[in-house]
């Protein structure tokens, strides 16, 4: 079912975005900086493309800009995470080598569980 649901809604999408295409073929002039400031400059790159094109470029830039973002800001969770896995592999190799110490290298309550089944 989810899959269908899926794929009608991949199809709709197609169907709008090549909609949105055919009706925004004009070609549109995109400037990297305003006149005055491009000859000041001396940088007076444009390009010409058709509007949709631009349309796309943009909504993909937007994306690029959140996914980054997102990035940024989650960057204190993934470091808490690694600490406590770091935190957690240090707490288990000290389990272990205790475990060995003591010759307990089976856990208590599986100790317990076999010595009523024995029992």
């Amino acid at each position: 079912m989810i899959r269908y649901l899926r794929w009608g809604f991949l199809a709709l999408l197609a169907i709008v975005l090549i909609t949105l295409a055919l009706a925004n073929r004009e070609p549109v002039t995109l400037k990297l900086l305003p006149g005055e400031l491009a000859d000041l400059v001396g940088v007076p790159y444009q390009i010409t493309v058709p509007l949709f094109i631009s349309l796309f470029g943009m909504i993909a830039l937007g994306i690029l800009v959140g996914f980054v973002w997102e990035w940024f800001r989650e960057h204190k969770h993934r470091a808490e995470a690694a600490r406590q896995a770091k935190e957690a592999r240090r707490a288990k190799k000290e389990l272990d080598a205790v475990k060995r110490e003591t010759g307990q290298e089976q856990d208590e309550v599986l100790a317990l569980l076999d010595d009523r089944r024995a029992g």
